[in-house]
């Protein structure tokens, strides 16, 4: 095969070690030759990787992502090689031959051949901001863990302050529980901490808490209470230092390494998938890929279907009744995929296309869809356009 990369490199990366294989030309005319070394994963030995990858006069490299294990390799030759980063399913070697050695001249092999596909990494700028959102994202997942374990305490203690308080961990929930961590379990001085429109119901919050409050059950509330604001905490520090939206820090701002919206929407995994065998398209899931971005986008997809007059409102509504809610929001996600990468693009503002846009794209089919109906329930339309 046709040779694009003269020298390069595959490495198969492990937690403690590196195996690499270096690709050039051989003395011998249109022959080539390989070299395969081990290193340390430590920062002295990739010093001596990077150095002697540069000795062999080493353009491109190619590394499989494994684990987080990629990354310390990774951020210690970004400045001195081309770095390819490749998935391991799409380079997975020939059954019955799997070695360390056998791996990295594999992907040397297929790197000079220009057989293996780039997956994306964003500056480091952004992997940093994209860690702080990934951290922040799992504490508020183990802030939600203890308030649902608190639910579940009491509910053991037969207190029904869930029945009643719709958001436990608000002024009113919060002071209740509190309460009930220091051991005070008199329904009528708990109901008094209630605040704001739950002071009408004063009363339904004297039954409800009236319960078998024990001292252990008193002593898990306090242990769960005080994980919770040490995690508020912990979030808190983070919202300071984060500068810039989840997305961002998954995607990042430049647009660059993707050619096109679909290509983005590629990536992302949230384009329609294709399963055709003999003419015909069986269903498909979009498969797996940008996890911590889907589920960004999958929060704010089910907040834009409940803003009033939007076009992912319409467009949710319009496929929910053929496909599923589910489908329907993945659905609602690619538009918004595809918005994003036309703002990053080309530095434009967010455009809602409105509600109705599903029926300005096709007047004459909306009209005669609605004329029809009219038809079918037996009456006689007669249309009058409207002078404005």
């Amino acid at each position: 095969m046709e040779i694009v990369y003269a020298r390069c490199a595959g490495l198969d990366v492990h937690k403690a070690t590196v195996v690499a294989c270096v690709r050039v030309p051989s003395p011998r005319r249109g022959e080539r030759r390989g070299e395969t070394k081990t290193f340390a994963t430590t920062t002295r030995g990739l010093t001596e990787l990077a150095d002697w990858l540069t000795g062999h006069g080493v353009t491109d490299v190619a590394m499989e992502s494994t684990g987080v294990y990629w990354r310390p390799v990774y951020a210690a030759l970004e400045n001195t090689v081309r770095l390819v980063l490749v998935n391991a399913r799409h380079v997975k070697m020939v059954p019955g031959r799997k070695t360390d050695v056998r791996d990295c001249e594999w992907l040397a092999q297929l790197l000079e051949c220009g057989l293996l596909r780039a997956s994306f990494v964003p500056p480091r700028a952004v992997r940093d901001l994209r860690d702080l959102t990934r951290l922040r994202k799992t504490l508020i997942r183990e802030r939600g863990h203890h308030v649902n374990r608190i639910e579940k305490t009491l509910e053991l203690a037969g207190i029904k302050i869930g029945c009643v308080v719709t958001d436990l961990m608000g002024k009113t929930g919060r002071a209740i529980l509190q309460a009930l961590s220091a051991g005070i379990d008199d329904p009528d001085q708990l109901a008094e901490y209630a605040q704001g429109l739950l002071r009408k119901k004063r009363a339904a919050l004297r039954e409800a808490l009236v319960g078998r409050l024990t001292p252990h059950y008193a002593f898990l509330l306090q242990q769960h209470l005080a994980l919770i604001d040490a995690l508020d905490s912990h979030i808190a520090t983070l919202d300071t230092r984060i500068a810039a939206q989840a997305i961002l820090a998954e995607t990042g701002a430049d647009m660059e390494a993707f050619p096109t919206a679909a290509h983005f929407a590629s990536w992302a995994r949230l384009c329609p998938g294709n399963h055709e065998s003999a003419g015909k398209r069986q269903p498909t899931t979009t498969g797996r890929g940008a996890t911590w971005l889907r589920a960004t986008l999958q929060e704010a997809a089910w907040a834009a279907i409940r803003t009033r007059k939007s076009y992912y409102r319409a467009l949710y509504h319009r496929l929910k009744g053929r496909g599923g809610p589910k489908k329907a929001i993945v659905a609602v996600q690619h538009a918004m995929v595809i918005a994003l990468w036309h703002m990053l693009k080309h530095r434009v503002p967010h455009h809602d296309l409105g509600a109705d846009y599903f029926d300005r794209r096709n007047t004459e089919r909306t009209r005669r869809h609605h004329v029809r109906r009219l038809e079918r329930l037996g009456y006689d339309v007669v249309l009058v356009e409207k002078v404005a």
